[in-house]
């Protein structure tokens, strides 16, 4: 009688953690596409511009530090020359089309569609974010926009904990969001949507307090028990 040949080992689990990374990639190229079918108008029109202004180069290269603080060279229209910022630049900085050719750097797996801010080695060691308890800003892709993109002011410590926020909290739904509304800065300005969110996010703490305070309210005028 024939022997059954063995049953194969079963495949080895996979990682949520590589599961959700794949997930990531596939979420950022799909936008990154998208952005770059969109924008494609604007990248002409904008490449035309500064080659027209100035004749210099039209796109900048600087190095910064990326997932697990590995450098990498981040794309930028051009802005600036002599260190002085240009027409076109203020136009590009402003609207914030400066940064749409790091859709590149998204299509290259340095960074992702959300995440922190990506900052250059110097600003990692002016700020002293060099130790092991700011791990966690670089667990993840630096980001074309995110939390400390829209909502961070120039104060070191408030970029860092929304950096680290984001980290923790990342979701489609919140990338989503933060696409959104970086979507609106290139229509309106950096300047009147940063307005608009501050008031967003005031109008909802109101909100809330209006709610938990209505709450408390009806708790209060309930009949006591005898």
């Amino acid at each position: 009688m024939p022997i059954a040949d063995p049953p194969p080992p079963p495949s080895p689990p996979t990682s949520p953690t590589l599961e959700t990374d794949r997930a990531r990639r596939a979420y950022d190229i799909g936008f990154a596409l998208l952005g770059c079918q969109v924008f494609a108008p604007l990248f002409l029109v904008a490449s035309a511009l500064i080659k027209l202004d100035d004749g210099g180069p039209v796109l900048f290269k600087q190095e910064r530090v990326g997932r697990g603080r590995r450098p990498f060279a981040i794309l930028k229209f051009r802005t600036m020359r002599g260190g002085e910022v240009t027409r076109v630049g203020k136009w590009l900085r402003a609207t914030g089309l400066d940064e749409t050719a790091q859709f590149l750097n998204v299509l290259l797996g340095e960074m992702s569609m959300v995440g922190p801010r990506p900052l250059t080695p110097r600003d990692v060691e002016r700020l002293g974010w060099t130790q092991k308890e700011h791990d966690a800003r670089w667990d993840v892709n630096p980001g074309i926009t995110g939390l400390s993109q829209l909502f961070g002011g120039r104060v070191a410590r408030g970029s860092l904990r929304l950096d680290k926020l984001y980290a923790a909290k990342r979701s489609a739904w919140l990338d989503t969001q933060l696409i959104a509304a970086s979507f609106v800065v290139n229509v309106a300005g950096k300047r009147r949507t940063k307005r608009w969110l501050r008031r967003l996010r005031a109008l909802r703490r109101r909100s809330a307090q209006m709610a938990t305070k209505a709450t408390r309210r009806r708790r209060d005028d309930r009949p006591a028990i005898h």
